[in-house]
């Protein structure tokens, strides 16, 4: 189907700005700057920056203008060849529009009303109860590691301050922590053992039976550098994990369910009040 389409580019330079003198303003978005059938753009929807000027300003407007028109182009063939889709179309846009003014308003209740406050109790109880829901897919590991320069002369000390007992020793190892190219000291945090071996490159080529080893100390040091590693503690594939671990997804899980509800309730009495002011009818 062969078409044509006439729209009209009006340019008329200041010496930094572009105006169009195509039609008188008619309304507050200004001057009609372009035309492409009956579908107008206004000067007050190009959006250029204030602090382009000259040549820079006037390719920046033709370009939108360019843009703009192409964009009518298109949806004014789409409209003439798939007119007889546009009841579909028509449905799905005003369900959308639909759908997005429910969906922001719901969330505006939400952050306005719901008290998104989850106590330890709340998640300690949820934990109690649902603990077989929430069996380990992975290894998971506490453990404290240094990667270091290999090579240094200070490696012995190191080695001692690294497997003490003693919080003294770690915090003096806390106050080196620029001489490490990668630490972790706090061995009371849970970490997932695939994500031990991309921090801590040297483990790759070691058995996996030696790192999930509890208590382990392993020691390791070639061309990228020297590694020290103190695993604390191992769980195993569908052991049950630990609370700390879960805890921050039973939070977002009871903040889920409590949002659900409390919108259920939202929906029941706004039905409510309608039947009740005779806003709403059944026939």
């Amino acid at each position: 189907m062969k078409s044509s389409a006439v729209f009209i580019l009006v340019f008329f330079l200041t010496s930094c700005n572009y105006i169009s003198n195509r039609k008188e303003d008619n309304s507050e978005k200004g001057r009609v700057v372009a035309r492409v059938y009956s579908s107008l753009l206004y000067e007050n929807e190009l959006s250029v920056p204030s602090n382009l000027t000259g040549t820079d300003s006037v390719q920046l407007v033709k370009t939108i203008i360019n843009s703009w028109a192409r964009q009518q182009l298109l949806l004014h063939h789409a409209e003439i060849n798939l007119e007889d889709k546009s009841k579909e179309f028509n449905k799905l846009v005003t369900d959308y529009h639909s759908a997005l003014y429910i969906n922001a308003y719901k969330e505006s209740l939400v952050l306005d009303k719901l008290n998104l406050e989850v106590t330890d109790y709340e998640i300690e109880k949820y934990y109690t109860i649902n603990q077989n829901n929430f069996k380990l897919n992975e290894e998971l590991l506490q453990l404290r590691f240094i990667h270091a320069d290999s090579g240094r002369n200070d490696k012995k000390e190191l080695i001692k301050l690294f497997r003490s007992k003693s919080s003294s020793d770690i915090d003096s190892l806390q106050l080196r922590k620029l001489e490490f190219r990668s630490f972790n000291f706090n061995d009371s945090v849970w970490v997932k053992y695939t994500e031990v071996l991309q921090k801590i490159e040297g483990l790759n080529k070691l058995d996996k039976k030696r790192i999930l080893k509890k208590s382990s100390f392993i020691q390791k040091e070639d061309s990228s550098g020297l590694y020290l590693i103190l695993v604390k503690d191992v769980l195993r594939r569908n052991e049950t994990a630990p609370l700390s671990y879960v805890s921050p997804t039973i939070k977002q899980i009871i903040l889920q369910k409590r949002k659900l509800e409390f919108l259920r309730e939202i929906e029941v009495d706004l039905l409510n009040d309608a039947i009740k002011n005779q806003y709403f009818e059944e026939y």
